[in-house]
């Protein structure tokens, strides 16, 4: 199969956004846990903003080729928590919430430098807040070893969390079927669409200043 070097440049100017959510998303695991009371992540070297700390390599390729993927989990203690059902909410929710944040800045960055006319610029700042929006919306589907999987646990009757566990087991399993199948862009597609519509509903009144 013949690929344009349009493609090739594509994938390159992407990786920088990328890079930012995983990086920030498992930083954001890290430093949550340590303020609940956790030294795990410091002691595992996870506390850091090097990309190369964080990344899982599969995962990784995934976000290049299908735009939505996964990092290397930072490890916790949750019995090292003050409490340990805040700790776990807090740290599972940390790393979206970041992610939608930098999304977020990203997307007023891009609207601020559209005037520049510059299309590399243009292109790596789309890439950074559509990244960021994509990860906090994968990582926030309830199955293992996801975010949201981690939140949802916390808020279920003790048969419940049974259930859960025994499927634990299988998640990256079904991940990877649900993800090849085509299931997830059913659900992350338009779930990211709407939160950037929202980033540009709030951001409208920058985009016509810099219109100006």
């Amino acid at each position: 199969m013949m690929y344009s070097s349009n493609y090739f440049l594509s994938l390159l100017l992407s990786l920088p956004g990328i890079l930012i959510a995983i990086t920030f998303h498992e930083a954001a695991h890290g430093y949550a846990a340590e303020a609940m009371g956790d030294d795990t992540p410091r002691l595992s070297g996870r506390l850091s903003l090097n990309p190369f700390r964080h990344i899982d390599w599969i995962g990784f390729l995934a976000m290049i080729f299908l735009h939505f993927g996964w990092a290397k989990p930072v490890p916790i203690n949750p019995n090292n928590f003050s409490d340990r059902k805040k700790g776990m909410i807090r740290v599972a929710l940390s790393g979206c919430l970041t992610n939608l944040l930098l999304g977020f800045i990203g997307y007023a960055v891009y609207l601020i430098c559209l005037p520049l006319n510059n299309l590399v610029l243009s292109i790596v700042l789309q890439s950074i807040y559509e990244y960021n929006v994509v990860f906090a919306v994968f990582n926030l589907i309830p199955i293992p070893p996801l975010d949201g999987y981690h939140i949802l646990y916390e808020f279920l009757p003790y048969r419940g969390k049974v259930r859960m566990e025994a499927m634990a087991r299988y998640g990256f399993i079904i991940l990877l079927i649900l993800m090849f199948a085509g299931v997830f862009g059913w659900i992350i597609t338009p779930l990211s669409s709407g939160i950037i519509r929202l980033y540009n509903l709030v951001l409208s009144p920058l985009a016509k200043l810099v219109a100006l």
